[in-house]
């Protein structure tokens, strides 16, 4: 991929395509096979990270990754395809008037007293365990990166709680290139599900299911 090209890409927010499931081990193959180069840096990444779920939003996606906090909220839907803007990203300790006023909100929780100035890591988790509301779900991603006609692609193995699934993605600003990827890597007609549903979805708080 080109370094122009891939910089300008991830400036912009993006139209995003994702499936989720157990058996996608052919259209990762044909993604593999149809991806311009991408830097060796991307071709494979791991992270660990802490999605907060809200019992009360599915528009703003909370999670925590290498030591920041990363909020991207939902803008709209184009034929499906959703398009998320990263609104926050903030390394531990964050000062409790910005948990107060963007965090929370996010989560559609409310913070009642607090004395403290900022939270640490693991004062925030603390803080988020005593909502109902909420639920923290640990994650660890296995990521593959591919270029696949204009659009940033991706692989990943991944491990929600310890459960293992898959998810295949496409992103960019063009909905036409998406929509010929999925087509060219045999995933047109698959339901478009994003990581807060999937999430929800594997841990119960929503009754929809991942498909085989």
């Amino acid at each position: 991929m080109d370094s122009k090209i891939k910089d300008e890409a991830l400036q912009e927010s993006r139209f995003e395509f994702r499936v989720f499931g157990q058996k996608l081990d052919d259209a990762a193959k044909r993604m593999a096979r149809l991806s311009m180069p991408v830097p060796e840096k991307i071709w494979e990444r791991n992270s660990d990270e802490i999605y907060i779920l809200s019992r009360l939003n599915d528009k703003s996606s909370v999670k925590i990754r290498d030591g920041k906090i990363d909020i991207k909220n939902f803008v709209k839907a184009i034929n499906g395809f959703e398009l998320w803007e990263p609104v926050l990203k903030e390394a531990f300790p964050i000062k409790a008037e910005l948990l107060v006023n963007e965090i929370l909100p996010a989560l559609c929780i409310k913070l009642e007293n607090s004395d403290k100035e900022n939270y640490t890591y693991d004062e925030f988790l603390n803080l988020i365990h005593s909502y109902q509301e909420v639920l923290p779900v640990q994650v660890h991603k296995q990521r593959f990166a591919y270029f696949v006609n204009n659009t940033i692609c991706e692989v990943a193995k991944v491990l929600i709680n310890g459960a293992e699934i898959s998810t295949i993605s496409s992103e960019s600003t063009k909905i036409e290139d998406i929509e010929k990827t999925i087509a060219d890597i045999g995933l047109a007609g698959m339901e478009n599900v994003n990581y807060l549903q999937a999430l929800k979805r594997v841990v119960g708080i929503n009754n929809k299911t991942i498909k085989k």
